[in-house]
This record gives structure tokens, C-alpha cells and sequence, in this order.
């Protein structure tokens, strides 16, 4: 009897906020070897998770071999030295540089720092980024959702109708994800100005190296004290496994990120590999190359398919297949019992639309065939 009554009595040491306990478990798709089990494959292409099909840049893996005999040491306090090599590669003080694990850790520590819970709100795009949701729900902030437009284009007066004087942050991510859609640099400046003075305008620019030249608004961060800019190296520099992002920030905000970091965010390993990765030109050019050729490639078969396919300036394209052929779900379904896994939207509340990532030349075309044959049926 006592030994229940002292389990009941600590009963709720397990309790979780009323908030959090709304919370389910992430569900990611099945992976390649799920898939090969489930269909008896051989053969599996994954282009669903927008990671560069390149693969790990040849100079990133021979510093993480090199860099596995110091793995039993900590990393140098705040990794000046890519600090350091961010701040010349952007030319910006270091002291406006900020890296982490992952771009995550920084949306995450930004509504730590940035917003008072339950007084401060953030306003974002719907559909948007999932982790804005996740870290803004955790933060005990409320996030304020307004419409992207008919074309999966930016309506930033939806936006700007949402704010107030207690609207602390703004979140854009151009190229936005899952559309591939870009914000032009222009408009992004006249938002960030149309802000409410506490607000900082935060540019989620993950995918901003597969764009057109010219399209980021980091030449204009001088001239707007309330703008941050935040990168990965998981995209173009084909390093997603090793969770590596930074920002860009005015000064003050950096360093109350430096404060609050967990010490070590980033590891060793990641940061040699994100050095090398950094300094290496040809894996980047050709990163850059065979994404916009297969992007092309893949734009323009789809629509003679007859999808609807929105313009992408990423290294993924988002499109829908003609309802009078077959549904999105039907169509990803058929695709994985052939191997072939992309992207289902239905957890952006997209449920007529696809995402597929521009893979190597082989896996494209692969894809495009696939599509042809169940479209034409």
C-alpha cells in the first residue's frame, strides 16, 4: 500500500505543459531500405529531402577522415575559424556571424531570445517551413499565418495586416519551400521597412545558392538594422548530415546568440568538413550546374505531361498531376512501388501537389519515365 500510494504521489513528475502534450511525433516517409524490403526492389531513388545528389564534396571528406583522430577533443569555443571564413566569404565583421547545428538552431534560440511568451507573436507564411510552427509552439509564442497567393506567390501586405506592436519576429524563406518560389530582393527590403519597429525580419535563404544571380538581400543588409539572413550548408554543399547552418545578424542579436548556445553546438567533424566544403569552387559549379539543367529538364516534361508546375528557383520543383489522369496520391503511391520516392505535400496541407528534387541526369530522366508511363495510362 505505501509503495502506491509514494507512485501515485509522484505520478505527475512525468507531466509535460498542456501545450507540448498536443505534440506528435515527427513521421518521416519510408526510407530506401524500407522501400526495397517492401517491394522486393533492387533499385531505389530517393528525391524527396531537396539534398544534393552530388553527394559529400571529395575535399569535405578527406578533412572529416582527417579530422576523426581529434574527434576525442571538444571544438574550439564559437568556431572562429569558420566564423572567420564566413565573414570573409560574405564580407561582414565576424561579429555579425552566428554558426550552429543546423539552420534549426538558430530559428529555435531566435524565438527564445527574441519573444516573451504569451506576450509576443511571430508572423510567417501558411504553407510554410514546419519548424516555425514546432519552435514557436514550444517558445509559448503565438504564430500568425497569413496565405501565400494563389500562385504560391508572397503576399506581403496578408503579411503586414498580421503584425503589431507586439509582433517580434517575421519569418520569409526565399527560395520558399515547397514551391521554390522567390521573394525579389526589392520587396524584401520594402517589407523589411514596412515592419513594426520591434520586428526583425528573419530571410531563411537555405536554397538561395541554386538562384538566379543577384536575388539574395545580403547586399542590402547595411542599410536594414532589422534583418537576419540565415544559410546551410546542407543544400548546395551536400552536408546535410552533419546539421550545419549560420546567420547573418546585426551585431547585438549575434552575440546574445553566443550566450545562450548550448556549448559545442557544432561539432569537430562538421565544422573541418564545412571548411573544406566552403573553399571547394568546382563542387559548388557543379552543384550549380546540373541543378538548373535538371531543373529545366524537369519543368518542361512535366508540363508537357500537362502537370501544373509552379516556376522554381531551388533545387526541387513543386507540381500537380492532371486530376483527369490521377491524383497526387495515387501518382507518389505508384512511384514508390517503382522505386522512386519524392516528396507527398500533404503535411503542408498541399494534398493535389508534389515535390520531387533534381537528382543526377540518370535519376531525372528515370523519374520522368515513370511519370510518363502512369500519366499516359
Amino acid at each position: 500500500m505505501d509503495a502506491l500510494r509514494k507512485s501515485a504521489s509522484f505520478a505527475r513528475c512525468t507531466d509535460v505543459r498542456p501545450d507540448v502534450a498536443e505534440f506528435e511525433a515527427y513521421e518521416p516517409g519510408l526510407s530506401m531500405e524500407e522501400i526495397r524490403l517492401r517491394y522486393g526492389l533492387e533499385r531505389v531513388i530517393k528525391l524527396a529531402s531537396n539534398e544534393n545528389s552530388l553527394g559529400v564534396p571529395p575535399s569535405a571528406r578527406e578533412a572529416l577522415l582527417a579530422a576523426l583522430s581529434r574527434a576525442h577533443r571538444y571544438p574550439q569555443a564559437g568556431n572562429p575559424r569558420l566564423v572567420s571564413a564566413l565573414a570573409e566569404r560574405y564580407r561582414v565583421g565576424p561579429e555579425r556571424i552566428f554558426v550552429g547545428n543546423g539552420s534549426d538552431e538558430l530559428i529555435d534560440l531566435l524565438f527564445r531570445i527574441r519573444a516573451v511568451p504569451g506576450t509576443h507573436n511571430a508572423v510567417a507564411f501558411s504553407p510554410c517551413f514546419g519548424l516555425y510552427v514546432t519552435q514557436a509552439k514550444m517558445a509559448g509564442v503565438e504564430l500568425r499565418r497569413a496565405p501565400l497567393g494563389s500562385d504560391f506567390d508572397f503576399d506581403f501586405e496578408a503579411m503586414l495586416k498580421l503584425t503589431d506592436e507586439n509582433t517580434t519576429l517575421a519569418f520569409v524563406t526565399s527560395p520558399d519551400n515547397p514551391s521554390g518560389r522567390l521573394a525579389a530582393p526589392e520587396r524584401l527590403e520594402d517589407l523589411a521597412r514596412a515592419l513594426p519597429p520591434a520586428c526583425l525580419l528573419v530571410v531563411d535563404e537555405a536554397y538561395m545558392e541554386f538562384a538566379d544571380e543577384g536575388q539574395s538581400l545580403l547586399p542590402a543588409l547595411d542599410r536594414l538594422p532589422n534583418v537576419a539572413i540565415l544559410r546551410t550548408f546542407s543544400k548546395i554543399y551536400g552536408l546535410a548530415g552533419l546539421r550545419i547552418g549560420y546567420g547573418i545578424l546585426p551585431e547585438r542579436l549575434a552575440d546574445y546568440l553566443w550566450r545562450v548556445r548550448l556549448p559545442f553546438s557544432l561539432n569537430i567533424l562538421a565544422e573541418e568538413a564545412a571548411l573544406a566544403a566552403l573553399s571547394d569552387d568546382a563542387f559548388r559549379r557543379e552543384s550549380l550546374r546540373f541543378t538548373r539543367e535538371g531543373r529545366k529538364l524537369i519543368s518542361r516534361e512535366l508540363q508537357g505531361m500537362g502537370c501544373s508546375v509552379i516556376p522554381s528557383q531551388s533545387n526541387f520543383i513543386m507540381f500537380s498531376p492532371p486530376a483527369e489522369k490521377m491524383t497526387a496520391r495515387q501518382l507518389h503511391a505508384r512511384l514508390l512501388e517503382r522505386g522512386m520516392i519524392i516528396r507527398g505535400l500533404g503535411a503542408y496541407h498541399l494534398p493535389d501537389w508534389l515535390r520531387v528534387t533534381v537528382g543526377r541526369e540518370e535519376e531525372n530522366r528515370f523519374f520522368l519515365e515513370l511519370c510518363r508511363e502512369f500519366l499516359r495510362a
